[in-house]
């Protein structure tokens, strides 16, 4: 699918992949919102989740530091948060919130379910049956500690991500719209996680360890934070253009 001079490029430089990665995610969920308004955002947030679930058990090197490649498209559902923050006030952002739980918890059920079926005996697709059954098992058998931390990690993350940016947003005013969108970012990040990795980890290894490789994810979390501040600008632009009378105004 991919031309071999592009793969061979980014096979030896992961960094640039990574960066690849983010800035296309990013900005495809600018272009949702610019082609489908509200709505764009609230796919957004659905196609992430089900990414971040498929992505998520893939592990790499970026930096010299482990990271999921969950890591990526989880972030981007804070980013779109924001934005619907910024645009359309407190309580559509609430209500994507919930949205996004809802479609987490049908998307970790559906997977589940799918793991029930047994591969095909046929003769003639019974090998590669068996390979894509062996590889759905290995990506998507979340174990029951996986799927309560992430959960729980989520709806208590994103609520307070919502109140933090409306919280700095009273204080600010509209002024500073980076600020907002890195401080509520970079707090509910932290938030999500300290609860992902003392549920999920800790007890799995010891108390330290667990905190280390949360840290390590925090990392990227932080650095995303901090790109997609040209972007939720971008997406701001795209709200006073659609929108030229409810901009001029304090949501």
């Amino acid at each position: 699918m991919i031309p071999d001079g592009i793969v061979a490029f980014y096979a030896s430089n992961q960094e640039a992949l990574w960066l690849t990665t983010l800035l296309l995610d990013l900005a495809g969920t600018v272009m949702l919102y610019r082609l489908f308004g509200k709505v764009g955002l609230q796919v957004a947030i659905a196609v992430a989740i089900v990414l971040a679930n498929l992505q998520g058990p893939k592990l790499t090197i970026i930096f010299g530091l482990e990271t999921s490649l969950g890591v990526i498209f989880y972030s981007s559902i804070f980013f779109a948060t924001d934005v619907l923050s910024e645009n359309y006030g407190k309580d559509e952002a609430a209500k994507a919130v919930w949205m996004g739980f809802t479609v987490s918890v049908i998307v970790l059920v559906m997977m589940s379910l799918a793991l029930l079926y047994q591969p095909s005996t046929n003769p003639k697709t019974a090998g590669f049956s068996n390979d894509v059954h062996d590889a759905f098992n290995t990506i998507l058998n979340f174990t029951p500690r996986f799927v309560i931390g992430s959960l729980i990690a989520y709806l208590i993350s994103q609520r307070f991500d919502v109140w933090a940016f409306h919280k700095i947003r009273s204080m600010t005013g509209e002024r500073w719209l980076w600020l907002r969108n890195n401080g509520s970012t970079m707090a509910s990040q932290a938030v999500d996680t300290a609860i992902y990795s003392l549920i999920v980890w800790w007890g799995t290894v010891d108390l330290q360890t667990a905190l280390a490789l949360g840290a390590a994810k925090y990392v990227f979390k932080i650095a995303i934070a901090a790109i997609d501040t040209l972007f939720i600008y971008w997406a701001k632009h795209t709200f006073m253009k659609r929108h030229p009378a409810e901009a001029s105004r304090s949501l």
